[in-house]
């Protein structure tokens, strides 16, 4: 039997083998050497300058939604879904009858993140397991993948990673009741005053999370978002604008790889795999903000070129598509009350500008436009 500070795995009366879950966390600590300290130290002092640029941006909250959805797809792709955060877009907007039926876990996990913001900001509700059920169960009731995921409950059956059966698994996590123990010093540890950097606590307890399993499905994402939960709770952001879903995605074989030698023992490289990870997504999203600002200029001096009424019309929309970058004369005519002829009117005069573009050029009737050069910001990864 393999054993290290994590766990061990031990054999299960039905002749295979689950991993157990050892005293967490260890009572030695992590043993992390300097470099991996330094560069969670530079990671912090990173996402500082990411809350600050943030703050920057008059509509702050837009950028919010734009990243939200973003790892909303990414995390949901992780899991084998093929619909885009286009697709998530055109369905929460209505500008797309013909949308696949997989967007309906990205909209499932936008609904989790959501709830989980206005738990966290609103009612002051602490990281407790109980959270972490109600992240699940909205992640996962009448979802499209819920059949057999008992949404908000714990499992209380066997689970596992990979294979037909738990004798021939890829990994078999703990059984129920040393599951459930294993929960409680997780959530002992959220709240336990130690010396780890915060960045280095929300790697660890994404990992550990993941080497509980406590869900019959939906481990994986309600997983990922804990850990921008976590962050945000522990005020190294003023708003949940940190979210590795995007990262694991591209480093997807990697990522498992990591986690599971995470539970075989190998925590420092699973820590500087996740400490890459804030580092990459933060320098990512501070180069978006720059280029967001650099876009609203430029667009906002192109509309002061228009004629005086067509550019009152069209400052009414174009901060509107920062949060829905994808629009039909629907659309249009819903954020400003104009008659159908006029919101076309709008949209022609922003395909002139190039700020607007059809999405299918070939399609007569029920076109949408798509504010191309800011949706590619957030979409160049999914």
């Amino acid at each position: 039997m393999l054993n290290n500070i994590i766990g061990s795995y031990k054999e299960q009366w039905a002749w295979y083998t689950a991993f157990i879950p050892n005293d967490f966390p260890p009572g030695d600590g992590f043993l992390l050497d300097g470099k991996i300290i330094k560069k969670a130290s530079d990671a912090t002092r990173l996402l500082g300058k990411l809350d600050g640029i943030t703050k920057l941006l008059p509509d702050s909250d837009f950028f919010l939604l734009m990243y939200l959805r973003k790892d909303a797809t990414s995390s949901s792709q992780i899991e084998g879904t093929m619909a885009t955060m286009v697709d998530a877009i055109e369905a929460e907007v209505r500008t797309n009858a013909d949308i696949p039926p997989d967007v309906d876990d990205i909209l499932h996990y936008i609904q989790a993140l959501n709830f989980g913001m206005k738990r966290v900001r609103e009612d002051d509700f602490p990281i407790t397991l109980r959270f972490i059920r109600e992240l699940h169960e909205k992640l996962m009731n009448q979802a499209r993948t819920s059949h057999y995921a008992d949404p908000g409950n714990f499992r209380t059956s066997q689970n596992w990673i990979g294979g037909t059966r738990p004798d021939n698994a890829r990994f078999v996590p703990p059984p129920p009741l040393e599951m459930q123990k294993a929960l409680d010093c997780l959530e002992q540890f959220f709240h336990r005053d130690d010396e780890l950097l915060d960045i280095v606590k929300a790697g660890i307890i994404h990992a550990q999370f993941e080497t509980i399993h406590p869900f019959l499905d939906g481990n994986g994402r309600t997983g990922r978002m804990l850990i921008t939960f976590y962050l945000w709770k522990s005020w190294l952001l003023e708003k949940p604008i940190l979210f590795l879903s995007s990262y694991f995605k591209k480093h997807q074989e990697l990522y498992y790889e990591k986690l599971s030698g995470y539970h075989n023992g190998k925590i420092q490289e699973w820590v500087e795999f996740f400490i890459d990870g804030v580092i990459e997504i933060a320098e990512e999203a501070i180069v978006i903000v720059e280029k967001i600002t650099e876009l609203k200029e430029k667009d906002f001096t192109k509309i002061q070129s228009f004629g005086k009424r067509a550019a009152e019309s069209a400052v009414l929309v174009l901060p509107k598509l920062y949060a829905n970058p994808i629009v039909n004369v629907s659309v249009i005519r819903e954020w400003t009350g104009f008659s159908a002829p006029w919101a076309q009117s709008v949209i022609d005069r922003f395909i002139e500008a190039e700020i607007l573009a059809p999405k299918n050029r070939d399609k007569k009737y029920g076109q949408s436009y798509v504010y191309q050069e800011y949706l590619k910001l957030f979409t160049r990864s999914n």
